[in-house]
C-alpha cells in the first residue's frame, strides 16, 4: 500500500465523502478496454473476447476488464480494442463529434482520447492529434497505427504553432491537459512521487497557456472540452473561471468531477464549452502533387496485392501516402498527413508496404493469409512460418479476418515482415 502526500490529503479533506474518498486508495486501480469500431462492432467483439465484459455507463464502446496481460494478446496486437482507464473514457463523448467534422486533440499522447475521436469520426472528416513531446509522439503514432485510424495528421508542435497554423478551422477541440497527476497515484507510483503544491501551479499556469491556444483554433460556434486527471482546483474549476473570465465569447454548457469515490474509476475532470462569436476562418488547402515514376511503382505494387484501387494518394521520389481532403498547407513542424503506403526498395525497384498500411486494410481488401492462434503468436513473435506454395508475394496475416501485419510469400514460406519493435 503506497502513502498519499500528507499535503494532497488535507487539500482533499472537504470533498463531501473524504472518509470513503481515502478508503478508495486501498482498492485495485479499476481497468478497461474500448472496443475498436473502426475494426470491428461491439456485438463482434463480444462473441470472440477472452475477457468478461461489463458495460461502463458513460461510453458505449468501453468495459470493465479484470486480468492481467491486456496488452499482450493477438486481439490487441490486431487493433481490436484500447487499454483505457475507465472515467477517461467520459471525455471524448462530451465533444458531440460528428462523422465528416474537423476535430483538435491539442495534447493527444499516448493517444486514447484520439483513438476515440476517431472511432467517433468514423474515418471521415480530420483528426489533428498533437504532441509536442517528440518520445510520446512516437508512442501516439503507434497506437493510433495499431487501430487503423486513416483520415489522421500526427502533428509534434508547440500548442501555439497549431493555433497560428490553423486559425478557427476546428469544429470541436479537445485539451486533454498535462496535469498533476491525482487520478494516476494508483497507476503510477512516480505521479505521487512527482506530486507538490509548486508542480500544481507549473501545471496551471501551463494549462492556461494551452486553452487560450486552443481557443484561437476552434471556431465560432465550436465546442471546447477541456479535462484533466486531477483534483486540484486551480487545475479544475478555478481553470476553468479564469478561462471564461478572459475570454467572454465562451460559454459553459457543463463541469463534471468524477472522483474516484463515487464512480468505478480512478477519476477526471472535464468542462464542456461552446465558442459563440467568429465564424471559420478561410485556410489555404493543400493540393499534393504525385511523382508519376514512384506512382507507376506503387500501382504495379497495387494491382497484384491490392483488391482495390487507392484514391487522394500522392507521391515524392521516395514514399507514397494517403492525404486528407479539407486539410491546409502547414509548415515548420513535423506532420505525418494521413496513412503512410510505403516506400521504394533500397534497389529502386520495387514498392515495400508500411506496417501501417497493413492495419487499415479490412480482410476483402488485400491477399492475405490466414492463421490459427499457434501461427499468429509465432508471427508476433517475429518468426516465419509455412503457407501454401501457391502463395506469392505480399500477403497480409490475418487472424479471425482482421490483420497482424505483412509477410512476403516464397516458395512455400511466409518470410517476416512485422516491424521489429512490434515483436513479442
Amino acid at each position: 500500500m503506497f502513502e498519499l502526500p500528507e499535503k494532497f490529503i488535507r487539500r482533499m479533506s472537504d470533498i463531501d465523502g473524504f472518509e470513503a474518498f481515502l478508503k478508495s486508495y486501498e482498492t485495485p486501480p479499476v481497468r478497461a478496454i474500448r472496443v475498436n469500431n473502426l475494426k470491428i462492432s461491439v456485438e463482434d467483439f463480444k462473441k470472440i473476447s477472452p475477457f468478461d465484459l461489463k458495460q461502463v455507463p458513460w461510453e458505449k464502446t468501453a468495459f470493465y476488464v479484470s486480468g492481467e496481460g491486456l496488452g499482450k494478446t493477438i486481439l490487441h496486437a490486431a487493433g481490436l480494442y484500447y487499454v483505457q482507464e475507465p472515467s477517461a473514457t467520459a471525455v471524448v463523448p462530451e465533444l458531440e463529434i460528428a462523422a465528416g467534422e474537423r476535430v483538435l486533440d491539442l495534447c493527444a499522447a499516448p493517444g486514447g482520447k484520439s483513438t476515440q475521436i476517431a472511432q467517433y469520426l468514423n474515418n471521415k472528416g480530420v483528426l489533428v492529434s498533437n504532441e509536442i513531446d517528440f518520445d510520446r509522439c512516437k508512442i501516439l503514432k503507434s497506437n493510433i497505427e495499431r487501430l487503423g485510424v486513416k483520415n489522421v495528421a500526427v502533428t509534434c508542435c508547440a500548442p501555439e504553432k497549431i493555433a497560428e497554423s490553423f486559425p478557427e478551422y476546428f469544429d470541436k477541440v479537445l485539451v486533454d491537459a498535462p496535469c498533476s497527476g491525482e487520478g494516476m497515484f494508483k497507476k503510477e507510483e512516480s505521479a505521487i512521487k512527482e506530486w507538490s503544491e509548486e508542480n500544481i501551479k507549473r501545471c496551471s499556469k501551463r494549462q492556461s497557456e494551452i486553452l487560450s491556444f486552443a481557443a484561437q483554433a476552434l471556431k465560432g460556434g465550436g465546442r471546447l472540452v477541456y479535462s484533466t486527471c486531477t483534483f486540484a482546483k486551480e487545475e479544475d474549476e478555478e481553470q476553468i473561471e479564469s478561462f471564461l473570465s478572459a475570454h467572454p465569447e465562451f460559454k459553459l454548457i457543463k463541469m463534471k468531477k468524477l472522483l474516484p469515490h463515487e464512480v468505478k474509476g480512478e477519476g477526471h475532470f472535464l468542462a464542456v464549452m461552446h465558442k459563440q462569436n467568429g465564424s471559420r476562418a478561410e485556410v489555404k488547402l493543400r493540393k499534393p502533387k504525385a511523382n508519376e515514376s514512384m506512382l507507376k511503382l506503387y500501382r504495379d505494387w497495387e494491382s497484384q496485392t491490392l483488391n482495390f484501387k487507392a484514391d487522394n494518394i500522392y507521391c515524392d521520389n521516395e514514399r507514397v501516402y494517403s492525404f486528407l481532403n479539407d486539410f491546409p498547407e502547414v509548415y515548420g513542424f513535423h506532420c505525418d498527413e494521413g496513412v503512410y503506403f510505403g516506400a521504394k526498395s533500397p534497389d529502386g525497384k520495387r514498392f515495400e508496404p508500411s506496417h501501417r498500411l497493413a492495419m487499415c486494410l479490412k480482410a476483402d481488401e488485400v491477399k492475405r493469409i490466414e492463421v490459427d492462434e499457434a501461427t499468429a503468436l509465432k508471427y508476433l513473435k517475429g518468426l516465419t512460418f509455412d503457407c501454401a506454395e501457391s502463395e506469392k508475394g505480399w500477403r497480409v496475416v490475418t487472424y479471425m479476418g482482421y490483420p497482424l501485419g505483412w509477410c512476403k510469400a516464397v516458395a512455400g514460406v511466409a518470410k517476416n515482415h512485422l516491424p521489429k519493435g512490434l515483436r513479442i
